[in-house]
């Protein structure tokens, strides 16, 4: 049985199901995270971490980003203890509201690369060459 194996098998279900059943702003936004658009940063979506699913991760810059709903307002307590314990990780979260990306979606760019810019992880070393490296600078 696959939870004798590995304990996390429900989390990872779980974020397999959140990847097919993504919002519009979770679309759109991965719309122009993947592949290595971001300067070459390279992000995964909803990605399990200590218990947590995180919508985008940066393993080489350890910054996580959030997205923030409607329904979700009722969650500040959870989100910001969950923000906690991944800090102790050195794991930046970065929370963005899905309108945002809905209507500036430059701007929400510009703050996850400049978030990205500030978090280099020191014993990844990034891939150059690849991406849009100014594509989103102010």
């Amino acid at each position: 049985m696959a939870s004798d194996r590995d304990p996390t098998w429900r989390l990872k279900g779980f974020a397999r199901v959140m990847r097919h059943n993504a919002t519009d702003a979770e679309r759109i936004l991965w719309s122009e995270l993947r592949n290595r658009k971001l300067n070459g940063y390279k992000f995964r979506r909803q990605v399990p971490i200590e218990g947590f699913v995180v919508d985008f991760y940066c393993m080489e810059t350890k910054l996580a980003i959030g997205l923030d709903g409607s329904q979700h307002g009722d969650a500040e307590e959870y989100d910001t203890w969950r923000t906690r314990i991944l800090s102790t990780l050195g794991i930046h979260v970065v929370r963005v509201n899905n309108n945002d990306v809905l209507k500036n979606l430059r701007a929400v760019l510009r703050t996850v690369l400049e978030e990205s810019r500030q978090n280099p992880h020191p014993t990844l070393s990034r891939r150059t060459g690849r991406g849009t490296s100014d594509a989103y600078s102010t």
